[in-house]
């Protein structure tokens, strides 16, 4: 069996303890399942294979990316499938397990520097055009997550599992916001099926762009780009909620010692949104929500470590 054929068909599981007695249930999707253990292998697949199709990836091309990890891993990992050499611009503000697991993958990494180790739109924007100048290199493929719209397709699959494993009793569905890619594949398909269901985005709180509020530094790795991210589609979207850094860690940490669930910040940000909409909808209403990647990419942070 392919290893590429193991992305997807992740399980699903009811939270028993961190959810408030009066709330709808919270089914989260264990998207550490997938092979690097991320949500982002999904697009990862679909990004590289329709670049193939099309003809803007041919064989002895580099592949090249931006990321804050997971992409990055995700993105070496069908590059290690497939046979194609792959260049990352990162920075010191994300996990040094995310940076050892692409390398790990075969990743050559640029890395640019943080402010203080925190995501801020100047980090984005600056790993952004570290990436552009490298893209002038002949036989390089940029994959350009903020703009590539392929991604968004990758994240089908997810919306059609959802759907099935909730046998369409689902009210909303709440998920973080980075590139804006997953949140938008899933709700297309959501919405498809059942168009009264709730989509709701979460972003952190120090940098609540998608409300109106001025970009900040955060700690939530992978999302919060400090800007409305080109993909960003709000007619698929029926409400925005900020969470704080320090409350998303704090959930994480829940998660893992209450749940048994070992996820990482983002997981933690969605839990925290997940439960406010599940205390409006009330006992009988379902919410389903992602725990988008492992906290064994966060062992050497704060939100495992006490420093």
């Amino acid at each position: 069996m392919d290893i590429l054929l193991a992305i997807g068909n992740t399980s699903m599981v009811r939270l028993r303890k961190v959810v408030p007695a009066g709330c709808a249930d919270i089914f989260v999707k264990l998207e550490w399942e997938n092979p690097s253990g991320s949500f982002k292998d999904r697009m990862a697949l679909a990004v590289i294979s329709r670049a193939e199709e099309d003809g803007r990836l041919k064989s002895g091309d580099t592949v090249l990316e931006y990321t804050g990890g997971s992409t990055g891993t995700s993105l070496a990992l069908i590059c290690a499938a497939k046979g194609y050499p792959i260049r990352i611009v990162s920075s010191d503000a994300f996990s040094q397990e995310k940076l050892d697991h692409m390398a790990a993958l075969g990743a050559e990494l640029t890395l640019v520097p943080s402010e203080g180790g925190r995501t801020t739109k100047k980090l984005i924007l600056d790993m952004i055009e570290a990436a552009r100048k490298l893209s002038r290199e002949p036989h390089t493929y940029w994959t350009d997550q903020l703009n590539n719209k392929d991604s968004i397709a990758g994240y089908y699959p997810l919306g059609e599992e959802i759907w099935s494993q909730t046998k369409g009793e689902i009210d909303a569905f709440v998920h973080c916001v980075g590139t804006a890619a997953s949140s938008r594949g899933i709700a297309t398909v959501l919405k498809r099926h059942k168009p009264g269901i709730k989509i709701v985005v979460v972003e952190p709180a120090e940098s609540s762009v998608l409300l109106g509020g001025q970009a900040g530094p955060h700690n939530i790795e992978g999302v919060g780009i400090g800007f409305i991210p080109p993909l960003w589609d709000p007619t698929l979207v029926d409400e925005i909620l900020p969470v704080r850094t320090d409350d998303a860690k704090e959930m994480a940490r829940r998660l893992a010692r209450e749940e048994a669930l070992f996820a990482g910040t983002s997981s933690g940000a969605n839990v925290v949104a997940a439960i406010r909409v599940a205390e409006r909808l009330g006992p009988g209403a379902r919410v389903v929500t992602l725990m988008g990647d492992s906290g064994l990419k966060y062992l050497s942070t704060d939100v495992y470590r006490k420093r």
